[in-house]
């Protein structure tokens, strides 16, 4: 069914908008292993270029939704949201990659946060900052569980908010903090009793852990820690050959 119109001469570029269109089309029509139609059929459903389309094709492999089979064809990915090392709410990332995002707000207090925390954020040792913690589903699946201080001196009320969407939007439209870099250390774990339920997972599965600081206009204003399924999700990195 040609869907072609969807894909118009706007500010974004056209494999981008195919990509969008087509991840949606894939968690919505589609289960892992089902066959995928070729370029050559997407190009005409969509009247655009092989080059456009090779380029969506391109991303939708990358981003783990898609696998490329020489000499048969391509196929739906198993449903691992794999997402590329880069600056990203949750609520983006999984967008990005076709999924529902929906959180479920688990704890909400505001209180002096550890030593760590304090230090991460830079801030005095009696600062008063929010701690969110928040469980995190894609397509109704637990996929992770935050557990994330914020600057009380930047964001004074933050608990007064609706925190079930995405914390970064709200960060920039609310308090005019853009979240715009970040330093984070992934690692892996073994889930212990209380995040395995959470996770809907037995007791030393597999997690990834993030431990991030995040920054806006080089005032840090998040310090948390993320602890992911370690078999519904991974990380995506392109590396060159730069020299530094």
């Amino acid at each position: 069914m040609s869907t072609g119109g969807m894909i118009n001469n706007g500010a974004q570029p056209k494999h981008e908008q195919l990509r969008h269109l087509l991840a949606g089309q894939i968690a919505d029509r589609y289960s892992p292993g089902d066959p995928f139609p070729s370029e050559r059929q997407l190009c005409q459903d969509h009247g655009l270029s092989r080059v456009t389309v090779r380029a969506a094709i391109g991303q939708l492999e990358r981003d783990g939704l898609l696998s490329r089979v020489r000499g048969k064809g391509t196929y739906v990915a198993a449903r691992t949201a794999r997402s590329r090392l880069h600056l990203a709410s949750f609520h983006d990332d999984m967008r990005r990659l076709g999924l529902a995002p929906t959180t479920v707000v688990l704890e909400l207090e505001s209180a002096v946060p550890p030593a760590g925390t304090l230090a991460a954020l830079s801030v005095r040792s009696d600062q008063v900052c929010t701690r969110v913690r928040r469980l995190r589903l894609a397509d109704g699946a637990p996929m992770s569980v935050d557990d994330a201080w914020y600057n009380g001196a930047l964001a004074p009320d933050l608990a007064e908010r609706d925190l079930s969407g995405s914390l970064y939007e709200l960060l920039r439209a609310e308090y005019d903090l853009p979240i715009d870099s970040a330093e984070q250390t992934v690692a892996a774990r073994e889930v212990d009793a209380v995040y395995g339920v959470l996770l809907g997972i037995p007791v030393r599965h597999p997690i990834l852990e993030f431990d991030r600081i995040s920054f806006s206009r080089g005032r840090p204003v998040e310090h948390s820690i993320s602890r992911y399924r370690g078999d519904r999700y991974e990380l995506f990195v392109e590396l060159d050959d730069t020299q530094t």
